[in-house]
């Protein structure tokens, strides 16, 4: 029998229309129950949203990647789907009955499942990839160890030892999110409940709904998703449309709609789509008519960058007591690592992070160039030249189109070059992003290294966590100066408008690292407030400053308080550090990497610091 990856592409090269219905029959059941759930339980939505999904993987397939985890695209796919057909109001009513409920639930599995299923899709995104692709290849797909292993290149042993790992974090999220469940019940659970039958023939009808899309045109693949999304999209005049120009088709599919029903319950959405069409007018209105500051930039003066060092009067944890400083393996120590995930790019970045061989950073540049980690790792290669980081840096804003911290460094580099102009470019293009910096995966891939190598899991979770560098800090809070310094010289040429436009980009760049997130390091946070603090203090402070009535001046006393509580709880941490068990220290660096580095320092006070 084929496996997943040769009926993908079988599907992707030759268009195997035998290929894509095995591929609909091995994974319907996973989709629907993914979308039972995020839909609570709406049998028809949940249909819709399963459908709308494998139309996609229709479209989309033959230009996966080849490395590609089926399970963990589409699970992802059907996550964004389902939750964009439910409402946020409704689905926050039903967690908040579900944590009523919880209280007088039984010790059952039923009981059990009740208080995971309604969360339990989220937390699963939230879970680093790797983490997510072995939960979904052992509960979701329903591989043994051995298969899991294998799909993702490594032993039975080391996928038993992935598998319990990532449901230990998926306990601690569900369990921040209240669900009192042991991890060995969340096991048990997962196995009995996680996959629900779909209904009979289903995969028949998707199958032929989603082949028949990819098989006409453009104009009539939108036309079917239209026909056959009765709860997702739409309006009424669409589905007339649709049903004039693909009722053949759909015949000879066999995938009939029933335009009755189809049309009843378009319109009893008609009401909030006009709601919510008018609400999303008035925010694009919003962001178009929002200032940009006008080129060519006035001259100014580019000062020097600082170093890595920028950042020694920020609060450092000394993650690890009974170290002068994190150990760096050999060549040898990561050889096994390597070997057991084939050299991939997660692999080799873990590999030189932890024995500092730029022979590896290399091998990964060459073998992996459209990885946006191993751009990212790339763009502060000491040893390249300024062309050759120009090229990483925009290899990393192509690999990661939605990160607005590949924007950031792009800008830095702009202006460090003197080029100002194309650096505001990049600072208005990193608007309505969000930022990621990998925190989470590199500290995760860079522990297994060490476990790998023979450490202990205290140590080896201790020393990931003590050894990751941050280089990305210095360069965001220099790139702060240079913004300050910019709206100077346009105030100073008397374009006020432009200066403000520009202080709004630092203060919005400052607020990317400010605002806690979770893997979220305190240095990081007293870098955005920094950079924020800049922006501010450059504003008149009765200025208005965001949409609930505050001036620029009770933004900076807000992050007065938040930097003097940063602060205070480092100083309580710090000393608590001998004192830890090896067990807390997992768990420590577990929250930490969780919930970020404030609430696990605040968890290491409350249980030490009361003894």
């Amino acid at each position: 029998m084929m496996d997943t990856q040769q009926l993908l592409a079988e599907y992707a090269g030759n268009g195997s229309e035998a290929a894509f219905r095995e591929l609909v029959a091995r994974y319907i059941n996973f989709v629907y129950s993914v979308a039972l759930r995020l839909v609570d339980g709406d049998t028809q939505l949940a249909e819709d949203v399963t459908q709308t999904v494998f139309i996609a993987l229709a479209k989309n397939g033959r230009t996966l990647s080849r490395e590609v985890m089926l399970g963990g695209w589409l699970h992802q796919h059907t996550y964004h789907v389902a939750t964009k057909a439910v409402r946020g109001e409704r689905r926050r009513q039903s967690r908040e009955r579900e944590a009523v409920d919880m209280q007088t639930l039984q010790d059952d599995s039923a009981a059990e499942w009740r208080q995971v299923a309604p969360i339990l899709d989220e937390s699963i995104t939230q879970l680093g990839s790797e983490d997510r692709t072995a939960i979904l290849l052992r509960f979701f797909e329903q591989h043994d160890f051995r298969s899991v292993g294998q799909a993702l290149g490594s032993t039975e042993d080391a996928a038993r030892m992935r598998v319990n790992r990532a449901l230990e974090k998926l306990h601690s999220l569900l369990k921040h999110r209240g669900v009192i469940l042991p991890v060995a019940a969340l096991g048990t659970v997962l196995t009995a409940e996680a996959v629900t039958a779909a209904p009979v023939g289903l995969a028949v009808k998707i199958s032929s709904v989603a082949l028949a899309g990819v098989a006409g045109t453009g104009t009539t693949l939108t036309l079917l998703k239209a026909m056959t999304m009765t709860k997702l999209q739409v309006g009424i005049i669409g589905a007339i449309l649709v049903a004039g120009v693909l009722t053949p088709l759909m015949i000879q599919h066999q995938a009939q709609v029933n335009l009755r029903e189809e049309n009843q319950s378009l319109r009893q959405q008609v009401a909030q789509l006009k709601t919510d069409n008018k609400n999303l007018s008035s925010r694009v209105i919003q962001v178009k008519g929002a200032p940009a500051p006008h080129l060519p930039a006035p001259p100014m003066q580019v000062t020097n960058p600082p170093s890595a060092s920028a950042t020694e009067d920020l609060p450092r944890a000394n993650l690890y007591a009974l170290l002068d400083k994190p150990p760096k393996l050999t060549a040898e120590q990561v050889e096994s690592y390597l070997k057991a995930n084939r050299r991939n790019a997660a692999s080799l970045l873990a590999a030189y992070r932890t024995t500092a061989d730029p022979a590896l950073l290399k091998e990964a540049m060459e073998k992996y160039p459209d990885d946006p980690q191993v751009a990212f790792e790339a763009a502060f290669d000491k040893d390249l030249s300024p062309e050759q980081q120009r090229q990483w840096l925009n290899a990393f804003e192509q690999s990661a189109p939605d990160n607005a911290l590949a924007n950031y460094l792009s800008a830095f580099n702009y202006f460090k070059a003197g080029q100002i102009d194309q650096g505001v470019q990049e600072l208005s293009a990193a608007s309505g992003k969000q930022v990621n910096d990998y925190t989470q995966n590199r500290y995760q891939e860079d522990e297994e290294t060490y476990l790998a190598a023979g450490y202990s899991q205290a140590d080896a979770k201790a020393i990931a966590s003590m050894q990751l560098v941050v280089p990305q800090f210095a360069p965001l809070k220099q790139l702060g100066r240079d913004i300050v310094d910019l709206a100077n010289a346009y105030s100073q040429a008397g374009d006020t408008t432009s200066a403000q436009a520009v202080l709004q980009m630092a203060a919005n760049m400052g607020q990317s690292y400010a605002n806690p997130s979770a893997g979220e390091q305190l240095r990081g946070q007293l870098v955005g407030m920094a950079v924020e603090n800049m922006a501010l203090n450059a504003m008149s402070p009765n200025s208005p400053y965001g949409s609930n009535g505050q001036t620029v001046q009770d933004r900076l006393n807000q992050l007065a308080q938040q930097k003097a509580a940063i602060q205070q709880i480092n100083q309580q941490f710090t000393p608590l550090q001998p004192t830890l068990s090896d067990q807390d220290w997992i768990t420590y660096t577990d929250r930490r990497m969780l919930f970020g580095e404030a609430a696990a320092e605040e968890w290491v006070v409350n249980k030490y610091g009361k003894q």
